[in-house]
């Protein structure tokens, strides 16, 4: 028997060594591979500067001797037909010697584990062999290692469970910078107080009652197969406190999205067109209203397919980045123009859907500027972001703004900086569009 274990081990070993030698052979014919290619680029460097030398000196002593035309455009040509050939070698990509260093060391490291395990659990299995052979075995022992196992596994889930809270959530928490966002905030902290509360107590009790009531000897299971009582305290207790949790975000979310007809008008307006991928900011001009906009005017001037024959939208200004006032209602109109974004804030715990097709709103009034945000996060680089946060592609990433809140009088200086839609180049194609128009019109007018 002994002899067979150490064969096993020995095969293994060998195993090891192969898949090494494996994944290290690579890794040499590359570092020799570069190695030589080094050595070949010293060997044609030297070559290289005295043929450089030597032209130099032919090329001055043919322009002092000689004043023929043609040998300058013969000169010329040759030169300009050895520099392409220069230009056109390509580099070769070359993976670096320490990413397979890297793979072999991880996949060295997961089997040095698993056999760790494996030598744990051959032990074990001669130990219980033993046992049975000096007739001391126990079939039950197992259940109480088990349990106890559990028991060592729910002080680290705890443990783990507090960490989370206590740096984690210290990490990734930070106070809102609007208004709605504070009853976003209370909504969020009741519904994670509940539900851990509910977690830590299902724990306890699972693996608790796992050791007290571990299958030992001359003791027999009871069968408990019904009891009304408990079945109805563990159906209407959590219908009641989830009821109570929908109703509780359902009148939040109310009180944020439905707003007077006086306040939507008083609000700020700022309209977002989402695309892949990228965002497009429209603030309304002096006259505060936004022109109309239909997709079948899209041009390669008019991306964002505004109808200029509606005068409004001849002063709509674009806008490089969200600067918006603080404690002024900002109302956002979102849209679409291709598929499904997401119009994200998280310091302004503000998330709504881009859709094609219709326009959603989202009305709210920022508290913090983005001064007083960096004093508190002692971050002089951070910033409000608008993100989307819907997956749209493989650009989804790029689809970033950066969200900007200033005093009103800040706000007013930089809208006054920023660019209009209807540019030079947009009017002149508008004009020519309302000539040909107009032109079509007397044409039909004199066939008439």
């Amino acid at each position: 028997m002994k002899f067979k274990l150490h064969n096993r081990f020995k095969s293994l070993l060998g195993g090891l060594l192969a898949i090494n030698l494996l994944f290290v052979a690579p890794a040499m014919a590359s570092i020799q591979e570069q190695a030589s290619d080094t050595a070949k680029v010293e060997q044609v460097a030297a070559p290289a500067v005295t043929a450089d030398s030597t032209a130099a000196l032919a090329d001055s002593a043919a322009t002092t001797a000689a004043t023929d035309s043609a040998t300058v455009s013969a000169s010329s040509s040759s030169s300009s037909t050895t520099t392409p050939t220069a230009t056109t070698t390509k580099e070769e990509k070359k993976i670096d010697p320490q990413v397979y260093k890297n793979l072999t060391y991880y996949i060295l490291l997961f089997l040095v584990l698993c056999t760790v395990v494996a030598v744990i659990g051959k032990v074990q299995s001669i130990y219980v062999l033993t046992k049975k052979v000096n007739g001391k075995y126990n079939p039950l022992a197992n259940n109480t290692l088990q349990a106890v196992l559990l028991f060592v596994f729910l002080v680290g889930f705890l443990g783990f469970v507090w960490y989370g809270y206590a740096v984690w959530g210290s990490w990734s928490w930070r106070p809102a910078a609007t208004e709605h966002g504070k009853d976003i905030d209370r909504m969020f902290i009741i519904t994670t107080v509940i539900i851990t509360v509910v977690l830590v107590l299902v724990h306890i009790a699972l693996m608790t009652f796992t050791y007290i009531y571990r299958m030992r000897a001359k003791r027999k299971a009871y069968f408990y197969p019904h009891n009304d009582a408990i079945e109805r305290l563990w159906t209407i207790v959590p219908a009641v406190v989830l009821t109570i949790l929908v109703l509780f975000g359902f009148f939040t979310w109310r009180s944020i999205t439905n707003i007077p007809e006086e306040l939507k008008k008083s609000a700020l307006q700022v309209e977002v067109l989402g695309e892949q991928f990228m965002w497009t900011v429209r603030y309304p001009g002096t006259d505060g209203e936004f022109g109309k906009r239909n997709y079948k005017l899209t041009t390669p001037l008019n991306s964002y397919g505004i109808d200029y024959n509606d005068k409004n939208a001849w002063d709509d200004v674009k806008g490089d980045e969200i600067v918006i006032p603080v404690n002024k209602p900002v109302r956002f109109h979102i849209l679409s123009k291709d598929i499904i974004h997401s119009f994200y804030i998280p310091d302004f715990r503000v998330q709504i859907n881009a859709v094609p097709g219709m326009t959603n709103y989202f009305q709210f009034t920022p508290t913090i500027t983005t001064d007083e945000m960096r004093d508190k996060m002692n971050d002089p680089q951070y910033n409000f972001v608008m993100l989307c946060a819907k997956i749209c592609g493989e650009s989804h990433y790029n689809m970033q703004k950066n969200v900007r809140v200033v005093t009103e009088a800040e706000y007013k200086e930089w809208l006054s900086k920023q660019a209009k839609f209807f540019t030079e180049d947009l009017q002149k194609e508008f004009a020519q569009t309302e000539g040909s128009e107009k032109k079509d019109e007397r044409i039909a007018a004199s066939i008439n």
